[in-house]
């Protein structure tokens, strides 16, 4: 358990410095964009969101799952990794032939510039290649070189966004251009050591190998829509009911609650490969630990989510000022969503372990149709604050069912209390 911790660690202080720099840059943002210009970026930032389970269609996922298939050799895990770039590229060229066709009635949806769409199309792509290297360090527990590329892409956003927002004035789109810019620098790096550490093989597409990681990829495209509409299409709808305004109060809130996932994610990116390995050891005690640690997780996630309708509303304060004022009166039902998220984390890695991602999809498009429904039907009754009502059940939902597919899923001993006090 030590190398866990001090793995864990490193993805924490990487993550933490991660997301402490696009707080840093929060205040400086909300005082030289309007409301309104925010409200453009949240649509923009929608739209990304929306193209992640498109764009390469998740065989992120299936390149680090390949590491752990018994037997497989390094010059397979090449093979595979380059067709899984293969899958980039296809899926991205079919994106913007479909783009071409539609460009101007979704820009008219969004209410952002048509070469938006094209911007949120590289970011997407650079996204994708980004999140391969990150994805290989993290499977092999390079946790150093993870957290140096990941505080490298925010370091170099905070000193574009610096310089296109406030040195330029440029507004909105100046940020959307240091998005745009930061993503394609850190992409062309990201590639470039791919290919230093030999993770990939120059070669024409491999059908076999599509066909295996579409296999995996393709069932969670459900998942990472709903997904989407679990995290994202309340801004659609607070847009499209309350105008841009309120969805750049309403983005305000939920990047400062996303201060939550940031943890949530260090802990599990280290916590996936110690999970995975024991779980093939299936040894009952260790699996009787593995609960009885996540139980005590679990209460300390729900203290957390009380304690955050308190202090929240401080933070929201501090950190946009008056301007923003109205986030305060979310904050708190957004934190117990992004606390139900971290526990979710905890119950999905037995489904990605069990390869039973179709059942994943189903739950998540589940919940974020009922997310969607709930929206509609609060937001016209209680504002913004009716969106993250919605969002908050909607991810305690999506929580309990994954957690139910889970139970069936892999056997561990959830209900050895029970056992206990039956004997």
């Amino acid at each position: 358990m030590s190398t866990f911790f001090r793995k864990t660690s490193i993805y924490f202080i990487a993550n933490i410095i991660n997301a402490a720099i696009p707080f840093l840059l929060l205040p400086i943002l909300t005082r030289y964009l309007s409301v309104e210009e925010y409200g453009q970026i949240a649509m923009f930032q929608l739209l990304i969101a929306g193209l992640a389970g498109i764009i390469g269609l998740n065989t992120v996922g299936a390149a680090g799952r390949k590491f752990y298939d018994k037997g497989v050799t390094e010059s397979e895990l090449r093979a595979y990794n380059t067709s899984c770039l293969w899958v980039l590229f296809f899926s991205t060229l079919f994106i913007v032939l479909l783009t071409l066709i539609f460009d101007e009635e979704l820009a008219s949806i969004l209410s952002i510039s048509s070469d938006w769409i094209y911007f949120a199309i590289v970011v997407s792509t650079g996204s994708f290649i980004i999140q391969l290297r990150l994805n290989q360090w993290q499977i092999r527990g390079e946790a150093k070189r993870y957290g140096a590329l990941q505080v490298g892409n925010s370091l170099l956003n905070l000193c574009a966004s610096l310089a296109f927002v406030v040195l330029y004035s440029m507004g909105a789109s100046g940020r959307i251009d240091a998005l745009v810019t930061t993503s394609i620098i850190i992409s062309i790096v990201a590639l470039y050591f791919l290919v230093k550490n030999k993770l990939l093989r120059f070669s024409l597409p491999n059908k076999k190998n599509i066909i295996e990681a579409l296999s995996f990829g393709v069932p969670l495209v459900p998942h990472v829509f709903g997904a989407f509409l679990l995290s994202s299409a309340d801004r659609y709808v607070i847009n499209d009911n309350l105008g841009l305004a309120a969805a750049g109060i309403y983005l305000l809130a939920f990047q400062l609650s996303s201060a939550l996932t940031i943890v949530f994610d260090a802990i599990n990116k280290s916590y996936v490969p110690w999970l995975f390995k024991n779980l093939a050891k299936e040894d009952d005690t260790i699996k009787l630990s593995i609960v009885k640690n996540t139980y005590s997780y679990f209460a300390l996630l729900i203290f957390v989510a009380l304690a955050g309708f308190f202090i929240g509303p401080l933070v929201v304060t501090f950190v946009a000022g008056k301007q923003f004022a109205d986030a305060s009166y979310i904050i708190g039902w957004l934190l117990l969503g992004q606390v139900f998220g971290g526990m979710y984390l905890m119950v999905t890695n037995y489904m990605f372990y069990s390869k039973q991602t179709a059942k994943l999809s189903f739950v998540t498009i589940t919940c974020g149709l009922i997310n969607v429904l709930l929206m509609f039907i609060l937001v016209k009754m209680h504002g913004i604050l009716g969106a993250a009502i919605a969002f908050s059940v909607s991810k305690g939902i999506q929580f309990f069912l994954t957690w139910v597919y889970a139970f069936k899923a892999v056997k561990m001993p959830w209900l050895y209390f029970y056992n206990t006090e039956s004997k």
